[in-house]
Protein backbone atom coordinates (compact mmCIF):
# COMPACT_ATOMS: atom_id res chain seq x y z
CA UNK A 1 0.00 0.00 0.00
CA UNK A 2 2.73 2.43 0.68
CA UNK A 3 3.91 1.61 -2.91
CA UNK A 4 0.80 2.62 -4.27
CA UNK A 5 0.54 5.69 -2.70
CA UNK A 6 3.96 6.45 -4.14
CA UNK A 7 2.29 6.02 -7.13
CA UNK A 8 -0.34 8.26 -6.45
CA UNK A 9 1.75 10.94 -5.20
CA UNK A 10 2.91 11.75 -8.82
CA UNK A 11 0.31 10.68 -11.22
CA UNK A 12 1.36 12.68 -14.26
CA UNK A 13 4.86 10.68 -13.85
CA UNK A 14 3.42 7.33 -13.90
CA UNK A 15 1.16 5.03 -15.81
CA UNK A 16 -1.79 2.17 -15.00
CA UNK A 17 -1.71 -0.64 -16.75
CA UNK A 18 -4.16 -3.52 -16.92
CA UNK A 19 -5.50 -7.01 -18.64
CA UNK A 20 -9.06 -7.21 -19.20
CA UNK A 21 -10.74 -10.59 -18.85
CA UNK A 22 -9.84 -11.91 -14.79
CA UNK A 23 -8.46 -8.43 -14.04
CA UNK A 24 -11.57 -5.52 -15.29
CA UNK A 25 -13.58 -8.19 -16.74
CA UNK A 26 -14.83 -11.12 -14.67
CA UNK A 27 -14.44 -14.12 -16.29
CA UNK A 28 -17.02 -15.58 -17.85
CA UNK A 29 -18.09 -18.81 -20.19
CA UNK A 30 -18.49 -17.37 -23.13
CA UNK A 31 -15.12 -14.90 -24.15
CA UNK A 32 -17.90 -12.62 -26.11
CA UNK A 33 -20.01 -11.78 -23.10
CA UNK A 34 -17.54 -10.51 -21.19
CA UNK A 35 -18.46 -6.87 -19.90
CA UNK A 36 -16.11 -4.48 -17.08
CA UNK A 37 -18.92 -3.43 -14.99
CA UNK A 38 -19.91 0.38 -15.31
CA UNK A 39 -18.45 0.91 -11.71
CA UNK A 40 -15.01 0.00 -12.71
CA UNK A 41 -15.30 1.97 -15.72
CA UNK A 42 -16.06 5.07 -13.44
CA UNK A 43 -13.17 4.32 -11.59
CA UNK A 44 -10.75 3.77 -15.47
CA UNK A 45 -12.34 7.29 -16.75
CA UNK A 46 -11.19 9.10 -13.34
CA UNK A 47 -8.07 7.22 -13.64
CA UNK A 48 -7.67 8.37 -17.68
CA UNK A 49 -7.81 12.66 -15.72
CA UNK A 50 -5.36 12.05 -13.43
CA UNK A 51 -2.64 9.36 -15.37
CA UNK A 52 -0.25 10.38 -17.51
CA UNK A 53 -1.33 6.70 -19.13
CA UNK A 54 -3.90 4.44 -18.58
CA UNK A 55 -3.61 1.42 -21.11
CA UNK A 56 -5.13 -2.02 -21.53
CA UNK A 57 -2.85 -4.65 -22.87
CA UNK A 58 -4.91 -7.72 -23.32
CA UNK A 59 -4.61 -11.26 -25.26
CA UNK A 60 -7.54 -10.31 -27.24
CA UNK A 61 -7.51 -8.05 -30.36
CA UNK A 62 -7.56 -4.28 -29.37
CA UNK A 63 -10.80 -3.72 -30.70
CA UNK A 64 -12.61 -6.27 -29.14
CA UNK A 65 -10.55 -5.02 -25.74
CA UNK A 66 -12.23 -1.61 -26.85
CA UNK A 67 -15.52 -3.03 -26.75
CA UNK A 68 -15.42 -4.54 -23.68
CA UNK A 69 -13.92 -1.83 -21.56
CA UNK A 70 -16.16 0.67 -23.03
CA UNK A 71 -13.61 3.51 -22.52
CA UNK A 72 -12.27 4.79 -25.86
CA UNK A 73 -10.24 7.18 -24.42
CA UNK A 74 -7.64 4.94 -22.99
CA UNK A 75 -4.80 3.45 -24.59
CA UNK A 76 -5.53 -0.09 -25.87
CA UNK A 77 -2.76 -2.54 -27.23
CA UNK A 78 -4.31 -6.15 -28.37
CA UNK A 79 -3.12 -9.71 -29.30
CA UNK A 80 -0.61 -9.67 -26.46
CA UNK A 81 1.62 -7.09 -28.05
CA UNK A 82 1.59 -8.01 -31.23
CA UNK A 83 -0.53 -5.16 -32.84
CA UNK A 84 3.19 -3.00 -32.15
CA UNK A 85 5.03 -4.95 -34.03
CA UNK A 86 4.52 -4.38 -38.19
CA UNK A 87 6.40 -8.04 -38.98
CA UNK A 88 3.59 -9.77 -37.15
CA UNK A 89 1.10 -9.08 -40.09
CA UNK A 90 3.25 -11.74 -42.12
CA UNK A 91 2.13 -14.51 -40.04
CA UNK A 92 -1.85 -13.72 -40.52
CA UNK A 93 -2.36 -15.46 -43.47
CA UNK A 94 -0.28 -18.50 -42.17
CA UNK A 95 -2.50 -18.29 -38.95
CA UNK A 96 -5.63 -18.57 -40.94
CA UNK A 97 -4.39 -21.62 -43.07
CA UNK A 98 -3.44 -23.62 -39.54
CA UNK A 99 -7.13 -22.39 -38.80
CA UNK A 100 -8.57 -23.99 -41.49
CA UNK A 101 -7.08 -27.45 -40.51
CA UNK A 102 -7.37 -27.32 -37.14
CA UNK A 103 -11.40 -27.18 -36.75
CA UNK A 104 -12.81 -26.80 -32.66
CA UNK A 105 -15.83 -25.63 -31.49
CA UNK A 106 -14.30 -22.28 -29.06
CA UNK A 107 -12.08 -20.87 -31.86
CA UNK A 108 -11.43 -17.26 -31.37
CA UNK A 109 -9.44 -16.11 -34.42
CA UNK A 110 -7.89 -12.41 -33.26
CA UNK A 111 -6.15 -12.17 -36.71
CA UNK A 112 -2.45 -12.04 -35.61
CA UNK A 113 -3.49 -14.64 -32.93
CA UNK A 114 -5.69 -17.46 -31.97
CA UNK A 115 -7.01 -18.90 -29.11
CA UNK A 116 -8.73 -22.56 -28.75
CA UNK A 117 -11.16 -21.96 -25.62
CA UNK A 118 -12.10 -25.05 -23.53
CA UNK A 119 -13.86 -23.70 -20.75
CA UNK A 120 -17.70 -24.51 -22.16
CA UNK A 121 -16.60 -28.47 -22.70
CA UNK A 122 -18.34 -30.92 -20.93
CA UNK A 123 -15.11 -33.14 -20.37
CA UNK A 124 -12.24 -30.02 -19.80
CA UNK A 125 -9.56 -33.02 -19.45
CA UNK A 126 -10.26 -34.92 -22.35
CA UNK A 127 -10.57 -31.62 -24.29
CA UNK A 128 -7.02 -30.61 -22.97
CA UNK A 129 -5.68 -33.32 -24.30
CA UNK A 130 -7.21 -33.28 -27.98
CA UNK A 131 -5.81 -29.31 -27.79
CA UNK A 132 -2.15 -30.41 -27.10
CA UNK A 133 -1.95 -32.51 -30.14
CA UNK A 134 -3.77 -28.76 -31.68
CA UNK A 135 -0.86 -27.03 -29.52
CA UNK A 136 2.11 -29.57 -31.46
CA UNK A 137 0.63 -29.05 -34.89
CA UNK A 138 0.89 -25.15 -33.93
CA UNK A 139 4.57 -25.71 -33.36
CA UNK A 140 5.43 -27.73 -36.21
CA UNK A 141 3.63 -25.12 -38.39
CA UNK A 142 6.23 -22.62 -36.50
CA UNK A 143 3.63 -21.03 -34.25
CA UNK A 144 4.26 -20.82 -30.39
CA UNK A 145 1.75 -22.33 -28.22
CA UNK A 146 1.14 -21.74 -24.54
CA UNK A 147 -1.65 -22.67 -22.26
CA UNK A 148 -3.62 -20.28 -19.86
CA UNK A 149 -6.76 -19.81 -18.25
CA UNK A 150 -8.95 -22.61 -19.58
CA UNK A 151 -7.47 -21.44 -23.23
CA UNK A 152 -4.69 -22.45 -25.77
CA UNK A 153 -2.74 -19.30 -27.01
CA UNK A 154 -1.29 -19.78 -30.67
CA UNK A 155 0.66 -16.79 -31.41
CA UNK A 156 3.16 -15.91 -34.28
CA UNK A 157 7.01 -16.49 -33.35
CA UNK A 158 7.86 -12.88 -32.80
CA UNK A 159 9.60 -11.46 -30.09
CA UNK A 160 6.49 -9.76 -28.93
CA UNK A 161 4.80 -9.76 -26.00
CA UNK A 162 2.94 -8.06 -23.19
CA UNK A 163 6.65 -7.27 -21.64
CA UNK A 164 7.47 -5.35 -24.68
CA UNK A 165 4.27 -3.63 -24.87
CA UNK A 166 4.53 -2.45 -21.66
CA UNK A 167 8.07 -1.66 -22.18
CA UNK A 168 7.48 0.52 -25.71
CA UNK A 169 4.52 2.32 -23.94
CA UNK A 170 6.69 3.70 -20.90
CA UNK A 171 9.66 4.50 -23.10
CA UNK A 172 7.27 6.77 -25.41
CA UNK A 173 5.75 8.53 -22.63
CA UNK A 174 8.95 8.87 -21.09
CA UNK A 175 7.85 7.21 -17.68
CA UNK A 176 9.56 5.36 -15.04
CA UNK A 177 6.93 4.92 -12.67
CA UNK A 178 4.03 2.04 -13.22
CA UNK A 179 1.89 -0.69 -11.97
CA UNK A 180 0.70 -3.85 -13.88
CA UNK A 181 -2.43 -6.26 -13.08
CA UNK A 182 -2.84 -9.38 -14.73
CA UNK A 183 -4.35 -12.45 -13.73
CA UNK A 184 -2.69 -15.16 -15.80
CA UNK A 185 1.09 -16.86 -17.60
CA UNK A 186 1.11 -14.27 -19.80
CA UNK A 187 1.27 -11.29 -17.86
CA UNK A 188 4.42 -12.52 -16.67
CA UNK A 189 6.37 -10.65 -19.08
CA UNK A 190 4.97 -7.54 -18.13
CA UNK A 191 5.53 -8.13 -14.50
CA UNK A 192 9.19 -8.34 -15.65
CA UNK A 193 9.42 -5.56 -17.89
CA UNK A 194 8.19 -3.52 -14.20
CA UNK A 195 11.53 -5.15 -12.50
CA UNK A 196 13.88 -2.00 -15.23
CA UNK A 197 11.60 0.74 -13.71
CA UNK A 198 12.47 3.24 -10.70
CA UNK A 199 8.85 2.03 -9.06
CA UNK A 200 7.26 -1.04 -10.63
CA UNK A 201 4.03 -2.61 -8.58
CA UNK A 202 2.89 -6.21 -9.90
CA UNK A 203 -0.65 -7.12 -9.14
CA UNK A 204 -2.04 -10.09 -9.49
CA UNK A 205 -5.73 -10.97 -9.65
CA UNK A 206 -5.63 -14.86 -8.52
CA UNK A 207 -7.85 -17.43 -9.31
CA UNK A 208 -7.69 -21.78 -9.24
CA UNK A 209 -7.08 -21.25 -13.11
CA UNK A 210 -4.26 -19.14 -12.47
CA UNK A 211 -0.72 -19.98 -12.27
CA UNK A 212 0.71 -20.22 -9.23
CA UNK A 213 3.84 -17.94 -10.52
CA UNK A 214 1.86 -15.08 -11.25
CA UNK A 215 1.38 -15.20 -7.34
CA UNK A 216 4.76 -15.54 -6.21
CA UNK A 217 5.90 -12.74 -8.61
CA UNK A 218 3.44 -10.43 -7.43
CA UNK A 219 4.02 -7.37 -5.04
CA UNK A 220 0.25 -7.63 -4.31
CA UNK A 221 -2.27 -10.20 -4.61
CA UNK A 222 -6.25 -9.78 -4.73
CA UNK A 223 -8.71 -12.65 -5.31
CA UNK A 224 -11.03 -11.02 -7.85
CA UNK A 225 -11.71 -8.27 -10.79
CA UNK A 226 -14.30 -6.79 -7.59
CA UNK A 227 -11.55 -6.63 -4.96
CA UNK A 228 -9.25 -5.35 -7.45
CA UNK A 229 -11.72 -2.17 -7.79
CA UNK A 230 -10.63 -1.28 -4.41
CA UNK A 231 -7.13 -0.98 -5.59
CA UNK A 232 -8.38 1.47 -8.12
CA UNK A 233 -10.26 3.37 -6.01
CA UNK A 234 -6.67 3.91 -4.05
CA UNK A 235 -5.02 5.53 -7.12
Amino acid sequence: MDALARLAEEPDRAAVLLDVDGVLAPIVSRPQDARVPEITRAELRRLHGRYALVACISGRAGDDARRIVGVPELVYVGNHGLELDPSADAWSERLHAFLAHEPWPWTEDKGLSAAFHFREADDEASARTELERTAEHARVAGFVARFGRKVLEVVPPIEADKGTAVARLLSERDLRRALYAGDDTTDLDAFRTLDQLELGIRIAVVSDEGPDELRRAADLVVDSPAEFLTVLRAL
